[in-house]
């Protein structure tokens, strides 16, 4: 009752005129934000820190919510109508969002992404003023073991369960980690597979690996197409969600919820291992999967939901023990300590009053959000009634300009070139697109949490196995792998029986 004797006042702090405005011009900037490949919520957090240092550190950090829960929302708009995400967090949305849109279902994928990421947002954000102790103590005891066991099974249901082939699956995926492991050894600091290029020392950043694969490579493979057919325009279709879409949708969207909320709480967890595994689910508990991989509306609903969860989630750590898990949290504590305020598990007792404006905030700016991105689903999905050539030309300009803005270096142009020319083959060949991300986005911390256990056991592989999650872990990669052979043997024996 306490926590929501405070909510309450918090609420009272935000429902100013001044505040409000903050709340919409805050998720305004971060939806925009999010469109734009590379230019993510951290970026422009950073770029008006210097501006808001003359504003009172509450009205700040409304601002700086706001945008953080704006940029997740516009993430997806770009993934659902150009297969262009503009967060890592978005790229499994763009597998069965794009084809929705393709099939003039644009409205749809961009409505139930609104909605469930307002369900998601909303919730996650209340588990923030419910549970917030009791995730932290969770979170915090979980070890490099139990974290290299949950990416292990990130790895074994990308490749074994949402690929039609297990082989493509996994050679998708070793594309991916060998990407990963570009740059500097962390643990010996030798350079691997940097050819003598300066620039790739520090790695490929992941937003350039994503934009290249996904941009690039849909926009050379369509310009490869154009020649041998007339250039259509898709079609927009009608603009709501029909009952249908409804019943397929809210399941999603509260299994989603589930998956995302504890990732985000975890230290250095993020949002793209639950979105996938978010996909993994709906897939296997769809009553439709022969619609997976050619625009299943559950494969948008529960991943976005996982995807605004998880953000929630980023702020029990942020608020309970000062522990960033993503930049966007790490700068909006720096911006705290520039104020004056030193982040950590006594903020809640020094600053109540700013704790609980800014949850509150979150509640307003999540409304907000809604109330903006549910009306213009259809007009964003007119942009899809732009001739291919010029939609697709107006692609690769963000594109590029996305991948330069990561590093502000002329190499990451022609980086963005050669990941869109892989892009194009992976096509070509019928190599799935999501492993090779995964593989992106989780191999360093793959390798990290990996070399820190075995670090910790002096060598001994039982350093892997941490506690009763890693085991949980390790069981369900191995029911993954074994059981389409248990399934093979199964149908044998009952033929044998059966003729017998």
């Amino acid at each position: 009752m306490d926590n929501l004797n405070h909510l309450l006042t918090g609420f009272g702090d935000v429902l100013t005129p001044l505040n409000l405005a903050l709340a919409l011009l805050g998720v305004t900037v971060g939806t925009g934000v999010g469109v734009l490949p590379g230019i993510g919520p951290a970026m422009t957090v950073a770029l008006l820190l210097p501006i808001t240092y003359g504003m009172h550190p509450t009205q700040a950090m409304i601002l700086f919510a706001g945008i953080f829960y704006g940029g997740m929302y516009g993430g997806s708009t770009t993934s659902i109508l150009l297969n262009t995400p503009g967060e890592s967090s978005s790229v499994v949305t763009a597998i069965e969002g794009n084809k929705m849109a393709k099939a003039g279902r644009a409205a749809q994928a961009l409505a139930t992404s609104a909605i469930g990421s307002f369900i998601a947002g909303t919730i996650g954000t209340m588990l923030i003023v419910l549970v917030m102790p009791q995730v932290v103590k969770f979170a915090i005891s979980l070890g490099a073991p139990e974290y290299f066991a949950i990416i292990l099974v990130a790895f074994t249901g990308v490749t074994a369960v949402l690929g039609s082939s297990r082989l493509r699956g996994f050679a998708a995926l070793l594309v991916g980690l060998t990407i990963s492991i570009v740059g500097i050894d962390f643990v010996t600091g030798q350079q691997r597979l940097t050819m003598g290029i300066p620039q790739l020392a520090d790695g490929i950043d992941v937003v350039v690996v994503a934009v290249g694969i996904f941009a690039v490579g849909e926009a050379l493979w369509v310009a490869a197409h154009l020649r041998h057919k007339a250039a259509e325009v898709i079609p927009v279709g009608q603009p709501w969600m029909g009952r249908s879409d409804w019943r397929r949708s809210w399941k999603p969207w509260l299994r989603g919820t589930v998956l995302g909320f504890p990732f985000g709480a975890i230290p250095a967890g993020g949002a793209e291992i639950p979105t996938v595994l978010s996909y993994m689910t709906e897939k296997k508990l769809s009553k439709h999967p022969e619609e997976f991989g050619k625009g299943a509306i559950e494969g948008v609903a529960g991943p976005e939901a996982a995807n605004n969860a998880s953000a929630a989630g980023t702020l029990v750590p942020m608020l309970a023990l000062g522990l960033p898990t993503n930049a966007t949290a790490a700068i909006m504590l720096a911006a705290l300590q520039g104020y004056g305020i030193e982040p950590g598990p006594l903020l809640l007792t020094k600053e109540p009053r700013l704790v609980w404006a800014l949850i509150a905030s979150l509640f307003i700016g999540n409304t907000l959000l809604l109330v903006l991105n549910l009306p213009l689903a259809p007009a964003w999905a007119k942009l899809l009634q732009i001739p291919r050539p010029y939609l697709y030309a107006g692609i690769l300009f963000f594109a590029s300009m996305g991948a330069y803005a990561v590093n502000a270096q002329p190499f990451d142009l022609f980086l963005l070139l050669a990941l869109g020319l892989l892009g194009f083959a992976m096509r070509r060949f019928g190599l799935p697109v999501l492993p090779l991300i995964v593989g992106v986005i989780l191999g360093r911390l793959a390798e990290r949490t990996g070399r820190q256990s075995l670090q910790l056991s002096g060598g001994d592989l039982s350093g892997l196995l941490g506690g009763p999650v890693s085991w949980v872990a390790y069981g369900v990669v191995v029911l993954v792998l074994v059981w389409p052979l248990l399934a093979k043997a199964l149908v044998r024996t009952r033929r044998s029986e059966a003729a017998a």
